[in-house]
């Protein structure tokens, strides 16, 4: 024996809302609007002539303009209904029937995708056409105005740090600070240290430039002795044999004190000092043995291994990076940051100089017109297959419907001159066969 299902019945709810669909863009309800105003009068046309000839045709008579007529107006009829035809078997099949060969763009539209594609790619985006319209645009001289403009420069300079600051957050910070330290290691490798120390020492001690920082020295040891003198005094007598009486103590400190004293002032006024002399040597003997010996070139490289040995090198590796990252980060975000105010002033200096230079402006040109050349060349089947791939991502109906709102009115007044050249046509047609 069967079951019986004496569960609760479903209950339908609410019924559920319709899903919402974005509003028709202006352009496209306009022109909706008028594909329906044009088809009305296509259609009442072919409505009137009809009317028309039925009227003739019952109450019309045998007379001979009657006959001319209805020549005319069955002329018309035809020609409105094969206009008719024709227009609609491109959109949709004539009367809901699926005669062969209707509703052609549907049925077809992968097929007119690629041939449009391949117009587009082969007649319309040719390397020729992209590089006569870049030079007929103007577009160096435009692009120089809008750079020169120092709203325009501040704008590009925002845009510009921002978009430093977004590749930066882009990057892994591992990978920098392994690319970072690859670099200066395979920097300081290969770069002989003494010899570099021995030249920049002797850019330093070029003109007696080592003479000044003698000078400044002295002066702070002149100062810092005057300062720390309560200091010194006491380390002194910490040192000095307990036997020794305070007096005597003092007397040997101050007389140490002034002479050290004496001592710093004969150097720093008089050029031709000894101590200045033998510092003068030391220090060219140094810069020598530097760049010479092979002594102080295998110290260096014992320096440097020792150095490129420490893990230290790592860790400041990744704090100049997160320096420079937060550096970098603070000066996009403040409008009146050294950045972005460089930026701008780069910019606009690049403008004046693309509309002040001639030579510079055909450089500019010359450079876009070699790159959209060879953009168009070398993506041309890309180019093909975006429109294709475009037209072949639309449905069929969303297809006809796009193309008939495009071509649609104008269609509909070919439906409208088929009616009437299709009247003419049938009138002539009689006229001669009366005359024959």
């Amino acid at each position: 024996m069967a079951s019986v299902d004496i569960s609760a019945p479903d209950v339908p709810g609410p019924p559920a809302p319709p899903p919402s669909t974005p509003p028709e863009p202006a352009g496209t309800v306009a022109r909706r609007r008028r594909l329906r105003t044009t088809r009305r009068r296509a259609t009442g046309l072919l409505l009137a002539v009809t009317l028309g000839f039925v009227a003739v045709e019952l109450w019309g008579g045998d007379t001979e303009p009657v006959g001319y007529l209805e020549a005319m107006l069955e002329a018309a009829m035809v020609g409105a209904l094969a206009d008719w035809f024709a227009v609609t078997a491109l959109f949709r099949h004539p009367l809901g029937i699926p005669i062969p060969h209707t509703a052609i763009i549907p049925t077809r539209k992968d097929q007119f995708g690629h041939t449009f594609g391949d117009f587009v790619q082969s007649s319309l985006l040719t390397p020729e056409a992209i590089a006569e319209r870049v030079h007929s645009a103007r577009v160096v001289p435009r692009l120089a105005a809008w750079l020169a403009d120092p709203p325009n420069a501040a704008r590009l300079a925002r845009h510009l740090a921002d978009a430093s600051v977004t590749i930066a957050d882009l990057l892994r910070d591992d990978e920098v600070h392994g690319a970072l330290e690859e670099a200066a290691r395979r920097r300081i490798e290969t770069t002989p240290l003494a010899p570099v120390a021995g030249r920049t020492l002797a850019l330093l001690t070029q003109d007696g430039r080592h003479q000044e920082v003698l000078d400044v020295t002295l002066r702070a040891v002149d100062r810092f002795l005057r300062e720390n003198e309560p200091s010194l005094r006491a380390r002194f007598a910490d040192e000095a044999p307990w036997w020794l009486p305070g007096a005597v103590e003092d007397r040997i400190f101050e007389r140490l004190l002034d002479g050290a004293a004496n001592l710093l002032h004969q150097v720093a006024e008089d050029p031709e000092h000894e101590l200045r002399r033998n510092v003068d040597a030391r220090v060219l003997r140094l810069v020598d043995e530097l760049q010479s010996s092979p002594e102080m070139r295998a110290r260096g490289e014992e320096l440097k291994a020792e150095l490129l040995s420490q893990p230290e090198l790592r860790e400041w590796v990744a704090r100049v990076w997160s320096d420079v990252k937060t550096g970098l980060r603070e000066q996009a975000d403040d409008p009146r940051s050294e950045l972005r105010r460089r930026l701008a002033d780069a910019i606009a200096a690049l403008g004046i100089r693309l509309r002040d230079e001639p030579p510079l402006a055909a450089r500019a040109e010359h450079a876009i017109e070699t790159g959209v050349r060879y953009v168009a060349d070398q993506f041309s089947d890309e180019i093909g297959g975006i429109v294709s791939g475009a037209v072949a991502r639309w449905d069929g109906r969303e297809t006809a419907d796009r193309l008939e709102l495009l071509l649609g009115p104008d269609l509909q007044f070919i439906r409208i001159n088929g009616t009437v050249v299709g009247g003419l046509a049938g009138l002539l047609i009689h006229a001669v066969g009366q005359a024959l």
